[in-house]
């Protein structure tokens, strides 16, 4: 399946997606010593903040804020609680639930054994499939893309993932679901 066009707008992919950590020193050591993402650009921003930005790649940004006043975040509403396969992975509307690097498929499994090596606790491999569980008991051509994932400093969801074939019609078959369809608690409404 050839990727439809947009025909909107000439969109180039993300420029940077911003997250808010609560040590500015821990995160670039993680994203740029572990990670190895190069630190591009630092700013100072009225009220005590911080706002840097490290390169992911293919002329994309991670960006973090750091506000000296902002909250702690909750894990299993502003990030999951848990990794995928170790649990309920919700978070709440609006949060970001979790960033997925794109990686080379001939260096998934290295870049896995590298990251634990650094001493990052990385998950086990979920090869993620059309299963009613969406994730293989074992690698097969039905399998679209692996994923391993792990957490930043700031307990951040972070995924390193590939994509394994190309994507079909057939890949797009699912009817969009609304607000209506959600199970809101009670308490959750107010």
């Amino acid at each position: 399946m050839t990727v439809p066009a947009n025909t909107e707008f000439r969109l180039g992919g993300i420029n940077h997606l911003a997250l808010v950590c609560s040590d500015m020193r821990a995160t670039v050591e993680f994203y740029s010593g572990v990670l190895g993402m190069p630190l591009i650009k630092t700013i100072e921003i009225p009220g005590g903040g911080q706002h840097f930005f490290f390169d992911c790649g293919g002329g994309d940004c991670v960006a973090f804020f750091w506000f000296p006043d902002a909250p702690d975040g909750v894990p299993g509403v502003s990030a999951p609680a848990v990794r995928p396969g170790e649990g309920d992975i919700v978070s709440a509307v609006g949060s970001m639930n979790h960033v997925a690097f794109h990686v080379p498929v001939e260096e998934f499994e290295a870049y896995r054994e590298r990251l634990a090596a650094k001493g990052v606790d990385v998950s086990p491999i979920l090869d993620h499939d059309n299963s009613p569980s969406t994730v293989a008991r074992r690698f097969h051509e039905g399998v679209y893309v692996r994923s391993f994932y792990f957490q930043g400093p700031d307990g951040e969801l972070l995924e390193f993932a590939c994509w394994t074939r190309a994507f079909t019609d057939a890949d797009v078959s699912h009817e969009p679901r609304t607000a209506a369809d959600r199970h809101v608690s009670a308490a959750a409404r107010g």
